[in-house]
């Protein structure tokens, strides 16, 4: 986790700086980390919330690049996995029921961002795809380690 957290906050003080392709540079690497450590991290909820803020992360960089279709993808890409966590049986119960807490925060922030730049083939997809019941209500409790 201290690695990730490392990572992210590096990324985070060259996206606040303008540095760009850097911040990209280092997001990129902590959402490596984040999904390579997704079912082995100890804490499940820091796990979920790793990979979550990864994407979100990387999702506010490329609305800064005005890449607003790549930004759909990574919003659209975490939201998708926490759907798929929820529903895979051979994962541990509390990676799952993290999954589901956060899906809420995702599936809000998908929402946020259709409403503000419209809606792009993969959003639609996906959201045609969710029913309510697996976007989930819980309110996420998760640690937020400097997501913009």
């Amino acid at each position: 986790m201290e690695h990730w957290k490392r990572t992210i906050e590096r990324a985070n003080r060259f996206f606040m700086q303008g540095d760009l392709v850097d911040a990209r540079e280092y997001y990129l690497q902590a959402l490596a980390l984040a999904q390579v450590l997704f079912e082995r991290w100890s804490d499940a909820d820091e796990a979920v919330a790793a990979c979550v803020i990864s994407h979100h992360n990387l999702a506010d960089l490329h609305l800064r690049l005005n890449q607003p279709e790549e930004s759909a993808e990574y919003l659209c890409a975490i939201h998708q996995r926490l759907l798929q966590t929820l529903q895979d049986n051979r994962l541990a119960p509390a990676l799952r029921e993290a999954a589901l807490r956060q899906s809420s925060k995702t599936y809000v922030e998908l929402l946020n961002f259709i409403s503000e730049h419209g809606e792009y083939p993969r959003t639609h997809r996906l959201l045609e795809s969710v029913t309510p019941s697996t976007s989930g209500t819980a309110t996420p409790n998760a640690p937020h380690y400097g997501a913009h």
